[in-house]
């Protein structure tokens, strides 16, 4: 199957899923600011890594995707509903931590910064 194809789709599941989670979810585990960074979607459509990224504690994370996994059938079946392929893959939800790994490197280089700064007006 082209490349182009499985782009596409991914990004039809990026942007439903979003929708299904923010307004149809009611499983309280599942609440706050999640957002889907990334969607990777097999060749044959049979699976689908879903990469969700949330705003929280890591116990509430954990607990977040939890909640997402156990309500992967009604995702699935919303998914069918929505989009008009021969196969709706399964879900796979991965907790997505570049953000956070994005942001304890920006306070290294930060804090490298200061550190170089203040060894210049010493000078």
């Amino acid at each position: 199957m082209s490349n182009h194809r499985c782009e596409r789709i991914s990004e039809e599941i990026k942007r439903e899923l979003s929708q299904i989670i923010r307004d149809d979810i009611k499983d309280p585990r599942v609440r706050g600011l999640i957002s889907i960074t990334a969607v990777e979607v097999t060749n044959d459509l049979r699976y689908a890594r879903i990469y969700v990224s949330m705003l929280a504690s890591p116990e509430q994370s954990k607990s977040a995707l939890q909640g997402l996994e156990k309500a992967g059938g009604y995702l699935r079946t919303e998914l069918a509903k929505r989009l008009q392929i021969r196969y709706t893959p399964e879900l796979i939800f991965k907790l997505d931590q570049s953000i956070e790994y994005g942001t304890k490197i920006n306070k290294i280089i930060a804090g490298f910064n200061q550190n170089k700064g203040d060894e210049g007006s010493d000078v």
